[in-house]
């Protein structure tokens, strides 16, 4: 039975409860601007009824606080990661996509299509005055000049991809600070929480951490109560199913440095992200999304353009012989000079490799010089170098520029070597590439070396590097020119009388039938599938440009997707100063009924002890 003073327990009890109301609010408000705060509320209930002897049987005690809840909804706590993997890939892109688009927007304003444009009309006054030397000076300049904004359009490629890679050891060092944070703030939870309090305002940092690594790559989180509700839960995180944090473990990501190419036109050391356990992630798995895909396919996208053939080895074998491969021309060869090939499920590391020609069909066959043995005889297997990466990032760009430099070269080049100099000389290659280690320039004939052992060319690295003594000069395959190292000859260059405008000097050296012919590359159509020259450049920024607005349209639609699904989300979690304000007065006058409540129960006992006594 309840005392005589039990009613005042009750106006006690509104009392605190109506002061953690009040308290609670003013939490909400001062965290109203605070990133990931989700509002809290001061949960109550009515206290448990105590039997009395009388006719109405029970009486309330009152209201107790059960605590305060976080009001958030995991739906949309899942939604809201998805699509913010998804914004981070398309983003991410979006940008880099946008810095390939500026340095080529110069071919179509006043880069490349000028350089061409002012190189042929030098060419044009050479056919009308062949033996000008200033006439041939200035040629061989709006030449060089035309050479060198290539070589800057690869160079700017090279800098994009250095930059991806940066930001790819950048974003790892920030995964793996985020997972250690999480399993710090799991435990401070899980301390905090066992003793039978709820960590609210941790749960939220932890949330605002999990959903800054939902940018990165695709997450799953999963938390499980342990044991019968004793307050400690265990909290995992999986990147791409694989496990990042479980409860105070983290586990840890590092980048490791390539020691070989994929491409030949890739920079030196680009990273390969791997798990502390030496497992190598998978960036290509279809399901990783977010910046860490993004950042890849953009730096080693290759259009799924790579090297890829077949191969039959024996156990045991040094040298094997690709077949049936996707490359067909030299000019679309882009393979590292040294570098790994990967045979069915195994990876082989070769020093150099060789072109044959078969003489019947013209098929070209591959032939690879390996640093170790084949370790299980393959009969037809798969073969290929590199990853196979749909996406058109900055080796396919840099393929591009590499076609049209052999491409257009060698066309230029045969016209050169049909004719002579104003000395009377044979003619010299006009366009040229040099040595990366000598810096000597080429001669693109074929070595009496690779004539005598079959080869069509060779990579010059590994068993194929020492030639014969009568090798003297720096034969090379125009597979071994490429937009960063093209240029004019040297010799050339310095000597301007040895431009060849002329097929014999019989002729007389003021004939031009020579430079026509070289005029007319210009609009040569059958030179490239896209039309003329300058043509293939302006489909290559054409099509840059089409990548770009289609990753902004993607970035636009999902950064607009995502603003949704998080307005919906602070529609539940979010705090609204209004209602706040309204709770502040609902708290206040609960707070000011529950001391009404005792002032009159004070009057009461007044009276019952102070004046029926008297």
């Amino acid at each position: 039975m309840p005392g005589t003073f039990f009613g005042l327990s009750i106006g006690t009890s509104g009392l605190y409860a109506s002061q953690a109301g009040l308290n609670t609010t003013a939490h909400n408000i001062s965290n109203t601007e605070t990133e990931g705060y989700s509002k809290q509320v001061a949960k109550q209930q009515a206290g448990s009824a105590i039997r009395v002897n009388s006719s109405y049987g029970m009486a309330g005690t009152g209201v107790d606080i059960t605590g305060v809840q976080q009001i958030r909804d995991s739906y949309y706590d899942e939604k809201y990661r998805a699509n913010n993997t998804m914004y981070g890939s398309y983003s991410t892109k979006e940008y880099y996509m946008t810095s390939i688009e500026n340095y080529f927007n110069e071919v179509q304003l006043k880069g490349f299509t000028a350089n061409f444009d002012n190189m042929y009309n030098a060419f044009q006054e050479l056919s009308k005055n062949p033996t000008d030397l200033t006439v041939r000076t200035q040629a061989a300049s709006y030449a060089q000049s035309t050479t060198e904004f290539i070589n800057s359009l690869a160079t700017s490629m090279e800098t994009i991809q250095e930059e991806c890679n940066f930001e790819i050891r950048n974003q790892v060092d920030r995964i793996n600070s985020l997972a250690q944070q999480i399993a710090t703030v799991t435990k401070q939870i899980n301390t905090l929480e066992v003793g039978g309090g709820t960590a609210n305002d941790l749960r939220d940092q932890r949330n605002l951490m999990v959903e800054e690594l939902s940018s990165y790559a695709n997450i799953s989180v999963k938390e499980n109560v342990v044991g019968d509700g004793v307050g400690v839960t265990t909290f995992t995180v999986k990147m791409d199913g694989q496990t990042l944090v479980d409860t105070y473990f983290a586990n840890e990501l590092k980048v490791i440095p390539r020691t070989e190419k994929a491409n030949m036109n890739d920079n030196e050391g680009l990273y390969d992200i791997y798990w502390a356990s030496g497992q190598r992630l998978n960036t290509q798995s279809p399901t990783l999304g977010g910046t860490i895909h993004a950042l890849y396919e953009v730096r080693d996208g290759n259009n799924a353009e790579n090297f890829k053939g077949k191969v039959t080895a024996e156990s045991g074998d040094m040298t094997v012989t690709i077949t049936g491969s996707n490359i067909s021309d030299v000019v679309n060869l882009n393979i590292p000079e040294t570098g790994v090939l990967t045979i069915g499920n195994y990876e082989y590391r070769y020093k150099g490799f060789a072109v044959i020609q078969d003489e019947d069909t013209n098929e070209l066959k591959y032939e690879f010089d390996l640093e170790d043995e084949i370790i299980k005889s393959v009969d037809d297997a798969p073969v290929s170098v590199g990853q196979s990466i749909s996406y058109k990032g900055i080796p396919y760009y840099m393929s591009e520029l590499n076609r049209f430099v052999r491409t257009f070269s060698k066309a230029f080049n045969d016209v050169c070597k049909r004719g002579v100099d104003l000395n009377g000389d044979p003619g010299l290659e006009f366009f040229n590439g040099t040595h990366r280690v000598t810096g000597e320039n080429f001669v693109f004939e074929q070595s009496p070396t690779d004539e005598i052992n079959g080869y069509l060319f060779t990579s010059k690295t590994g068993f194929y590097e020492s030639g014969y003594e009568d090798d003297d000069k720096n034969y090379g395959s125009y597979y071994l020119l490429n937009a960063k190292n093209f240029g004019i000859t040297k010799e050339v260059f310095d000597d301007p009388k040895k431009i060849v405008t002329t097929e014999t000097i019989q002729d007389g050296i003021g004939n031009n039938d020579l430079v026509e012919q070289l005029i007319a590359l210009k609009d040569d159509v059958t030179m490239f599938k896209q039309g003329k020259p300058a043509q293939f450049f302006q489909t290559l920024v054409a099509e840059i440009g089409i990548d770009t607005k289609k990753t902004t349209n993607f970035a636009k639609n999902q950064k607009d997707i995502l603003t949704a699904v998080d307005n919906q989300r602070l529609s539940i979690s979010g705090v609204d100063t209004e209602e706040e304000a309204m709770n502040l007065v609902k708290y206040q006058n609960a707070y000011s009924l529950s001391a009404k409540a005792i002032s009159v129960m004070d009057k009461c006992f007044d009276k019952l002890i102070n004046y029926m006594g008297a």
